[in-house]
Order: C-alpha cells, then structure tokens, then sequence
C-alpha cells in the first residue's frame, strides 16, 4: 500500500442524526446510547409502545475496570466492520485501545436500525458512512460525561483537563484517572447536546493500520459462526427443493431413508422436503435415499433465452425516466452511436453454506445463525411461527459471507418451518447444490445506451436500463412511483459533463426467477455497461481512454485526481507485448471515487490471463488503511471472477449450475497482483466493502479490447467469441 499525496477536491458530507443521549447504569458500569430527536426509541422511551420509523442505533458500555464495550449496530462478514466502528468510537472517546472489545448486537430496529435503511442491517457498503457521525458524537459526548466527572472530583475546571488513553488528566497538578474508576459518578451526568468532536489532526486511531479485533478469534478457532452453533440436543437436517421454481412435493417414499442409519424423520412440506438425523451424514445419506416425486407446475418451460427476449422486447416500452438533462432525442441527431449491453443472473455462493438453527418450544423460538438483517430474521420467525415478537430470540453469529445473500430471511424461514415438526433443536444447513439452485439471483438486465460525439466529447446521451427492481420487493417504500434508484445508481448520477442527458428504468421481472441484492448491487451493473461504452466511445473519437474521460470529469475532481495516479501507477501508455492490453475505468459509487486500470492478456484460443490490477481509490478520511486495502482487493476478485466465470442459466424452469466446478471462482493462480494506492483526503469516509467488485469489470473488458480489438457486450466474457469461433 502507498498513499498518494495528490489533495482531495471537496465532496459530499454525510449528515447523520447527531443526539447523544445519556442511559442508565447497567452492571456497575456507564451504558451510554445515542438516538435521533424524536426518533423512535424516543417515542418508545415515552409511551411503552413499539416504535414505528427511523431508528436510535446503538449502546456502548464502560466497566469498573475501564474496559469499553461496543454493542455494535453491523454485523460482521469479513469486512472488517467491527474493528473500524471500534476504532471511531475509541477515537472520540479517547480510550486505549487494549480495552476495546464488542459484542453482538440483539435484533431490534428501534435500537441497532442502520440510519441509511432504517431498520437493522448491513448491506450498500455504509455501515461506516452511515454510524460515522453518530458515533463520533456518542464517544466524544461520552468523553466529556467522564471529563466533567473528574474535573467535579478534583474541583477544578473542566476546561483544565484533558484525556488520553481511557485516563482524564490534570496536568497542572499531576492528577490522573481512569475512566473505570469514574463510571459511577459519570453515569448520573448527562453529556453535551452538540459534544465537540477531536480535530482529525488529532486523530492516534484512524488512519492507522490496526490489527483486526475478530483476527485472534479466527486464527485460534473460537470464532463462531452461524454453522458453529450447537445448543444441546440438537438434530440435524437437510432439505430438497423442487428443482422447478415454484414447484411442489408430489409423492415421498421414504421406505430407503429409514434404514439409514443416524436416520430420525422425513419434514414434507408443500415446497420442500427434509431429512431429520442425528448427526449431519445421516441427514445427507437419508435424503439421498428419498424417493421424491414433483409437481412442476407452469414455470417447467421457462428458459434464459425467453427471459432475455422478454428484456429485450421491454426495453422498448416506455419507462419510468430518472434524470433528464436537455433535450436528448434532439441532441442524439439522426446518426448517434448505438449499442446494447447484457448481463446474466447471478448467484452468491457464500463460503459458509446457507444455515440456522432453531428450536421451537411450547410459547417461544430461538433461533441460531448469521445474517444482514437480524430484526427481519426475528419477525420472519414470528410470522411463520404466530408467536408475538418478543418470545421469539436471536442470537447472532458471524457470517461466513454474506454478499447480499443474507439479506435474505428464507433460510430462516425454512428452518423454522422444519423446525415445528422437529421436538428438539435443530440445524438446517443448505447442500451447495440447493444454494446455487436456489438462489435469490442477481438481476439479468439488458441496456440500451445512445450517444452523440462532437469536438471529442460526449454532446448527448441516453441510457435506458431494463431488469427486475430488487427494491420494490425488499423496501417497497423506497420503491417511489415506479422508480428503482439501486438499479439506476451510477447511471443517473454519472459524473461526467454531457450536455443532453437522459437515464429512463423499464421495470421487467422474470417469469420465475427470483432476485435480490448482489454485491455491488446496482453500481456493479451499471459502471461496467457506462464504463465500457464510454471506452468504446474514446476510441471512436480517437482520443486516449483516459484523456477522454479527463476532458469530462470537470465536476469530479476527485475522480479526475484519482485517474492521474493511476495512469502514473499502472505505467499507462508503456509498450505492451502483443495480445496483452491495459484497459481504464472510473467510479463514483458508493461515496467513494475509484480509478481501476486492469492489465490483461489473451491467448489465440481466447483464455484470458490476468497480469496485473492497479486501483486508485479516494474514499474519504481511511479509518483502516488495511481493511481499505483488503476489501478493494477482495472485492476485486469476487468482480473478477464474475466477469470470467460468472453465470446463471435456466432450462426447463431449473438452474443449471449447481456447485463450484460449474459455477466457478477465480483460483488463486489465476488472481493478478493486486495494487491499492489510497488518496489522502480529509472527507466523510466512503464504503468500500463493495467497491471493489464494482471496479473489475469494465476495465478488464476494455483491456481484453485493447489486447484483441473485439468489444465485449455481454458478461461473461466469451472465450468462443475472443477465439474467433462465434460472433459477439
């Protein structure tokens, strides 16, 4: 890692709901949560009654011995989450790092409700964007609770004092002491309405590489994840889906299953059927012995083939329009440069399979597991069951990948269902091959872009995106007059000057298929097909790819610096061996402006080597470098292997794909050095879990141009197509 030393322009600053408000002593020591005026913890706090809105989101908790504990908001799937909120709320609270730890956070929106989303989840890459002020204000109001309580201690100015390292000192007179031994006094103090927060020069924590607080734990396997869970007594349990969408069970001989041994019952539901055993092989063994029939029902004819007509033949509808700039269909002339881009379904594959436990008894459930959205896991749970929220518990796990997969509740879901005709605890864990084959898939989408060149730049511009809206199914009040603002982010919002500009959604659901969020969400589609039309429209102009964007990018200047270092990083411009290409793109998703150069070769017979990934990235204020780094290189290769591999197919109303070796990930010998440069900025930090995915498609495409001289259109990149063997 190297941090670049060019300024950052100003940008966007988040505005967050800022009140911090001083809670009761819990266990000897100082509970401290900060809510929004009028929020719905206030409205609880006042009537007793279930709030219903935006959200208070978090506690944080300081002992007798000065050990701070954060009960954190997020939750945790390898981004690194835990350490970064550690890391702000320590900042502001002055503590020493060596006593900062966590704990899990139970499901309640009223409480843990992600400001961004309003309710309890992790997901769009904003956990930091989002509890960035709040918790600043919670640890600097929190400060200044145990400042006033010492200076009251001493009998001196509050001004007078200072704190470091979970101590508050008085240096004209040498007195010292820790925030352990102040809890009592403090906890009856309330803090300032608008605490002052530490200039970021002042900054010991953020900005600095910290180890990991999660690392120890999943080096030294005590880390627990939804898998791990194991209340006693538990059974074990596997299940089958119709291998249809929307199909139902038939007939079950279970004649075979019962003499297997370890074998206990068979669950047959409408839409599923399940294997009870005493141990994991014995669940697997029964259900493979099952005999089951389906009914298939009406989606047995769907295909990918119809589901690509039907975008097609809706992209030419009219849709709902969301942005307009000028007067496009004028602008456009009668001879605009045309094309259409494709991207297929997509499934998530988190390494840790698909899971939960739950043990369902007379007046309550508990249930077991890792997921985005724990209040949902908890009301999907009291739903299926009829059990009043509160009898229904949740203890979270970490996730072993979440991607966008566990914003879902339909493994929760299942297993409860399972679990009713279970008398014990139970662990439903999904086989690979369920997961894959049953999904909730990454939109396929088709677009339609015009453009118009003049004097070497982008004069008119028209983008008409076409694809299922996530958002109307999973927050159906943000899905406002027909308009999906995940599905055209980065598109509507493009960062380049064009004069004559139009951005219209044609909202097409598959017959079938459901979809769901996907890493990268509507970014990950959109800046590959912009980012790769733009390149196609630089060579056409005849000008460099990234002087082209450079001349656009006026109202991006952090873009427009982000693209300077990586030309320089990535030697842009230098010789190349033949068959091997350089290919650019910028971004300004999720808050944070990233510039990708990818370096990659293609053999005769169309295999595509990856030689080499420069991204320069300006995402505000680095609270982790290291996190930073990791995430953009994880995410990186989650684009990566999308591009090169990644596909979803139906046939017969059934997925195709069903494990790893056809559905496969990028391997390790095929995975490029990786270079992050981080800009030094002084802004609102920026999300980066799923930047980076963001990042790898366009320039790799417009690499494997650069190499062949072919444009690929459609996703995955097409050995066939490069190979000569079949057009594009």
């Amino acid at each position: 890692m190297s941090v670049a030393t060019a300024p950052s322009p100003a940008g966007p600053i988040l505005s967050r709901r800022t009140l911090l408000q001083v809670g009761a002593a819990v266990g000897g020591g100082l509970v401290v949560g900060f809510i929004a005026p009028g929020g719905m913890a206030a409205e609880a706090a006042a009537t007793g009654s279930a709030p219903a809105g935006f959200a208070p989101n978090a506690f944080i908790r300081i002992d007798r011995t000065g050990s701070v504990t954060l009960v954190m908001p997020q939750v945790e799937m390898g981004q690194g989450v835990y350490t970064s909120i550690s890391m702000i709320l320590a900042e502001e609270l002055d503590a020493d790092w060596r006593q900062v730890s966590y704990e899990h956070a139970p499901p309640s929106d009223a409480l843990y409700g992600n400001p961004v989303f309003g309710l309890q989840a992790t997901g769009n890459s904003n956990s930091i964007r989002a509890f960035w002020l709040p918790l600043r204000k919670a640890g600097a109001g929190t400060r200044a609770i145990l400042v006033q309580a010492a200076a009251a201690a001493w009998k001196v100015d509050p001004a007078s004092c200072r704190t470091e390292a979970s101590e508050v000192i008085h240096d004209s007179t040498g007195r010292r002491i820790g925030y352990g031994a102040l809890t009592g006094r403090a906890a009856g103090l309330k803090p300032p309405a608008d605490p002052v927060l530490k200039d970021p020069k002042a900054f010991r924590l953020i900005g600095k590489p910290l180890r990991r607080l999660d690392t120890p734990e999943k080096v030294n396997g005590q880390a627990r994840y939804g898998i791990d869970a194991m209340p006693p007594g538990v059974k074990f349990a596997t299940f089958a889906h119709s291998p249809v969408f929307g199909g139902k069970v038939g007939h079950v001989d279970d004649s075979a299953a019962k003499l297997v041994p370890g074998f206990r019952k068979v669950v047959v539901l409408d839409d599923l059927v399940a294997v009870v055993g005493d141990h994991m092989w014995a669940a697997i063994q029964g259900l493979a012995a099952l005999n089951i029939t389906w009914s298939e029902g009406s989606n047995a004819g769907v295909d990918t083939a119809q589901i690509r007509a039907n975008l097609i033949r809706a992209s030419q509808r009219p849709g709902v329009n969301a942005k307009k700039v000028g007067d496009v269909a004028k602008a456009l002339g009668k001879d605009p440069v045309e094309v259409t881009y494709d991207v297929p379904f997509l499934a998530h594959a988190p390494m840790e399979p698909m899971n939960c436990t739950v043990h369902v008894k007379p007046g309550g459930c508990e249930i077991w597991t890792g997921i985005q959205v724990m209040s949902r896991a908890q009301a999907a749970a009291a739903r299926v069951t009829g059990l009043p929220l509160d009898k229904v518990v949740v203890h979270n796990h970490l996730l072993g990948g979440g991607f966008g997969r566990r914003l879902e509740v339909d493994q929760v879901e299942k297993a409860v269902r399972i679990a009713q005709q279970v008398d014990s605890p139970v662990k439903v864990v999904w086989s690979r091959e369920e997961d894959i084959q049953h999904d909730v898939y990454r939109p396929a989408w088709h677009d339609r872009l015009s453009a118009r060149l003049e004097d070497g730049r982008i004069a008119a511009w028209h983008h008409i995106i076409t694809g299922s809206s996530v958002l109307a199914r999973w927050l159906p009040p943000a899905f406002v007059n027909g308009q999906d603002f995940d599905a055209v982010d980065c598109a509507a919002d493009m960062p380049y000057d064009i004069p004559d500009f139009r951005v219209d959604f044609v909202r097409e659901e598959p017959p079938a298929v459901p979809t769901g969020f996907w890493r990268g969400v509507g970014p990950a589609h959109n800046v590959f097909v912009i980012e790769s039309f733009i390149d196609e429209l630089a060579h056409k102009a005849g000008i460099d790819p990234i002087q082209f964007r450079m001349n656009m990018l006026g109202k991006a200047p952090r873009l427009q610096a982000a693209l300077r270092v990586v030309a320089q990083k990535s030697g842009w411009g230098t010789p190349l061996p033949p068959r091997v290409g350089r290919g650019v793109a910028v971004q300004p998703a999720f808050a944070s402006w990233i510039a990708t150069v990818a370096e990659a070769g293609v053999s005769e017979d169309g295999e595509v080597t990856l030689r080499r990934m420069v991204c320069v990235v300006d995402t505000g204020i680095a609270v982790n470098p290291d996190t930073i780094i990791a995430q953009l290189q994880g995410g990186l290769v989650f684009g990566l292997t999308a591009a090169l591999y990644g596909e979803i197919t139906i046939d017969k109303g059934r997925v195709q794909q069903s494990n790893f070796h056809d559905y496969r990930m990028l391997r390790m010998n095929e995975t490029p050095p990786i270079e992050v440069h981080i800009m030094r900025s002084g802004e609102a930090p920026g999300g980066i879990g799923e930047a980076g995915t963001v990042a790898a498609m366009a320039p790799l495409a417009n690499a494997i141009f650069a190499a062949t001289g072919k444009r690929l259109r459609r996703l995955p990149i097409d050995r066939d197509v490069l190979a000569g063997r079949k057009e594009a």
